[in-house]
């Protein structure tokens, strides 16, 4: 196994969540911040929006459009010169907070959720994986998921993975060309790895975030793990592969406590590292 180490990128964030690398630069959401930011190479921020319902998952649509889960409320909105706009609503569907979301070639999005009230220490219940197609109605692909959160898509969009949080597992499906999902089974048993966020590099290796053990590694199908950062005392939750050249994976943290977090304080950052393999060319 191949271990890195991370190099301070960027900091002043609460909870900082979703990154994604799109048109040079990083764009994230601050979950408590109440807010998504675009970050240039520099490290430099810009405000996007404001999001009171908090946000969690990005996307982009082929036409530039960005969108953003709002946790709180259920709702995947565009951002339309820092203004909010309703997408689509997911309430009849999420039966907690919105979570991350994936935005595939054919402006599809995949959206998970909570699946019960987590910030007020309810028990675990599983949730459904909803998704949106442009002038349709959300659907259920999947369910049953502990804590669906990061996704992405391997062997050229055939099959979606998703990471099941609190059963430390990544999980797949193979997916039909009308976005649907079937023949579920287990990518990876993580052990005591809670993945997270997730990103996927060119040779289908996915990066986790775990959030529990303070950590990011590559996963391979079956579970093998190729590279890892370690990140003592650090709540480790999202990662994106992006950069000038696609070689630098963006890690997000928190170094504080789960309840200093809920208080609003700042120890949120973006870290980075370099890394052999880069991320998968973007769609055209």
């Amino acid at each position: 196994m191949v271990e890195l180490e991370l190099v301070s990128f960027a900091d002043g964030f609460i909870l900082p969540e979703g990154p994604r690398w799109h048109d040079g630069h990083l764009w994230i959401s601050d979950i408590f911040g109440k807010a998504v930011y675009r970050i240039d190479p520099s490290g430099k921020r810009d405000l996007v929006a404001e999001v009171p319902g908090m946000p969690s998952g990005l996307g982009f649509l082929s036409d530039g459009t960005v969108l953003v889960a709002s946790m709180e409320d259920r709702t995947v909105h565009r951002i339309n010169d820092g203004k909010l706009e309703p997408y689509a609503d997911l309430a009849d569907i999420a039966t907690g907070h919105l979570n991350d979301m994936m935005v595939d070639e054919a402006d599809r999005a995949y959206v998970g959720n909570f699946g019960y009230d987590f910030f007020n220490g309810a028990p675990i219940a599983p949730a459904k994986l909803a998704l949106i197609e442009p002038g349709q109605p959300a659907r259920v692909v999947a369910d049953d998921l502990i804590f669906p959160n990061g996704s992405v898509l391997i062997d050229d969009g055939r099959t979606f993975v998703i990471a099941e949080t609190f059963a430390n597992r990544l999980t797949a499906y193979r997916r039909a060309a009308d976005g649907s999902l079937s023949d579920r089974r287990i990518y990876a048993d993580l052990g005591s790895i809670s993945p997270d966020g997730l990103a996927v590099d060119a040779e289908d290796g996915i990066w986790a975030a775990s959030f529990t053990t303070g950590e990011f590694v590559r996963v391979l199908d079956g579970g093998t793990i190729t590279h890892r950062i370690a990140c003592p005392g650090m709540i480790t939750l999202a990662c994106a592969l992006g950069g000038p050249d696609g070689h630098t994976l963006y890690c997000m943290a928190y170094s504080g406590t789960v309840e200093d977090a809920f208080a609003g304080e700042t120890y949120g950052a973006v870290w980075t590292t370099r890394v052999p393999i880069g991320a998968k060319p973007a769609r055209s």
